[in-house]
């Protein structure tokens, strides 16, 4: 819409002051006999309209031009309703489209030249005729200077919020790369140790054989040789991953088994949780029990840095094909730990990858409800 304003609209502006001036000057009895000088230089004028926002001193040029024409040949040129009209909008877009030098010189014109155009030679200019220029030309002047300086203003802050919006944008994107960073980490571990595992066994197998077994002493063999290539090239791609992450190689790993230890952390920090456990947790796949631990740890973070004076309450639930995690709190904070929603991205991401189920939201009754379902199938 702005755009049709700012082109196509000037040139129907144009249009329909020429139209209104030619209307004028073919009606009113005062041009009769003036007409050959009043259209050149009403259209000319009109038409100068259409390029007001890229060189607006020129409208203003013609408009001296037809006030110094109506003083000498044609009186009733600059007397008309079309002209006023015109000189306003021509007026406005020097105050509104022009800077630096340029405003300089169209100021000087709108409150030198055209006053001086404006008086009829051997009249007398009072003090009131003086006001009333200052009126009737500054006061378009002014208007556009304002709106100049609104639009500049309204860039900087249109400008500013796209940063910020890309800011958040490039933050989220962060966040969701450190989470899968995370979790790849994590999940090394869980197939490195099956892999160990299975080299293990693939080379007790081969030792328990009878020596006339060959075929199936080399199926151990190919085995065996497999895993110890894929735990090779997966400790270089933990190298990659933990670069920067010393404290977390060495860290015990997450599993709901050390949940007691991590809710007892949180309530010597000062959130008082109740902890409920349906169903039992200590054989589940490696991967979701990992997941789980990561979400309850991030809810309850959420939970200790932003629902305020608060008690909290953890409900993991195991049936034979899901497990189901509820976290709810009763205080009023945001959904994540930085402030950011990074959190629940994080969690999200941790869900999206066993393809279970999140939700997550204040409650109408007040507190932060966090709702997860980990499919078990998938591990199988």
């Amino acid at each position: 819409m702005r755009r049709f304003i700012g082109g196509r609209g000037d040139a129907l502006l144009a249009a329909a002051l020429a139209a209104l001036y030619l209307f004028e000057i073919f009606t009113e009895p005062d041009f009769a006999g003036e007409r050959a000088v009043s259209l050149p230089a009403a259209l000319a004028f009109s038409a100068s309209l259409a390029w007001r926002r890229r060189i607006p001193l020129v409208p203003l040029l013609l408009a001296i031009f037809v006030i110094e024409l109506s003083n000498f040949e044609a009186p009733a040129l600059a007397e008309t309703g079309a002209f006023l009209f015109g000189v306003v909008i021509t007026i406005y877009s020097v105050g509104a489209y022009t800077d630096g030098r340029t405003t300089i010189v169209g100021g000087l014109l709108v409150l030198v030249a055209l006053p001086l155009a404006a008086i009829e030679p051997g009249e007398s200019t009072t003090l009131s005729d003086v006001g009333f220029f200052l009126m009737f030309l500054g006061g378009p002047f002014v208007v556009g200077r304002v709106m100049r300086r609104r639009r500049a203003h309204e860039r900087v802050l249109t400008g500013r919020a796209e940063e910020l919006e890309l800011e958040g944008e490039e933050r989220a994107r962060a966040a969701v790369v450190e989470e899968r960073a995370r979790i790849a980490r994590e999940l090394h571990d869980v197939v490195a140790h099956a892999r160990s595992v299975m080299v293990l066994q693939a080379r007790g197998g081969r030792r328990a054989l009878a020596p006339e077994a060959q075929r199936v002493r080399e199926a151990f063999d190919t085995i065996e040789r497999s895993g110890r290539q894929a735990l090779e090239e997966m400790r270089r791609l933990l190298g990659v991953l933990r670069q920067s992450d010393e404290e977390l190689a060495l860290a015990p790993q997450p599993s709901l088994r050390r949940l007691e230890d991590l809710v007892g952390n949180v309530r010597q920090a000062g959130l008082p949780v109740e902890l409920e456990v349906d169903g039992e947790i200590g054989g589940l796949p490696p991967g979701v029990d990992v997941s789980a631990y990561r979400i309850v740890q991030e809810a309850l973070t959420n939970a200790l840095k932003h629902a305020g004076p608060a008690r909290a309450r953890v409900r993991i639930s195991r049936s034979e094909g899901d497990l189901e995690i509820q976290v709810l709190d009763d205080g009023g904070g945001p959904a994540s730990s930085d402030g950011s929603g990074h959190g629940l991205v994080g969690m999200a991401e941790r869900v999206a990858v066993y393809g279970g189920e999140l939700e997550a939201g204040k409650q109408p009754e007040g507190g932060y409800l966090l709702n997860a379902r980990l499919p078990l199938s998938s591990e199988r």
